[in-house]
């Protein structure tokens, strides 16, 4: 299957939004496809080498791009994103819930990203504690990146835990 980024535009999204819907875009799609939904409990949750579990990214990417969200509407994480933080390790269940917590979570980052004017792009915004400066374009970036990066510990410990 061509990759996201090479099917051409995303309706309804703006050329310089595109690029971090499409990894979106890309992220879910490698991750159907490493077959997650079909792991076990114990491979969802193992950790090879003391790596994170694939249970560990999938809620990963999911709340980060909660948290990014909040962020990029300039608000400050509130106590159930920080729960969702801390239990982020917590091991336990089938990956069905997890993979449709990530589907939706992308799902919304997509269409917040789509909704975004880009005169609003360069709107400076601040991440985390320590009020770290970025942008709303390099949050919104960073959305994309950081799924695909994680999307891609997912592919390669799917294979690793299949044996």
């Amino acid at each position: 299957m061509t990759e996201a980024w090479l099917r051409g535009p995303v309706r309804g999204i703006d050329p310089l939004l595109m690029p971090a819907v499409q990894a979106l875009m890309h992220a879910q799609e490698d991750i159907a496809q490493a077959g997650v939904s079909l792991l076990t409990p114990e491979q969802l949750w193992a950790k090879p080498g003391g790596a994170g579990s694939i249970g560990f990214h999938l809620k990963h990417i999911a709340n980060s791009i909660d948290r990014m969200l909040t962020y990029a509407h300039g608000r400050d994480l509130d106590e159930r994103q920080f729960a969702a933080l801390r239990d982020e390790a917590t091991s336990g269940g089938n990956a069905a819930p997890l993979v449709d917590n990530l589907d939706r979570a992308i799902a919304r980052a997509i269409t917040e990203i789509g909704e975004t004017p880009v005169s609003a792009l360069p709107e400076p915004r601040a991440i985390g504690r320590h009020k770290l400066p970025t942008t709303l374009f390099g949050i919104l970036f960073h959305i994309g990146e950081h799924s695909a990066r994680h999307a891609g510990q997912i592919v390669t410990l799917s294979k690793v835990v299949r044996g």
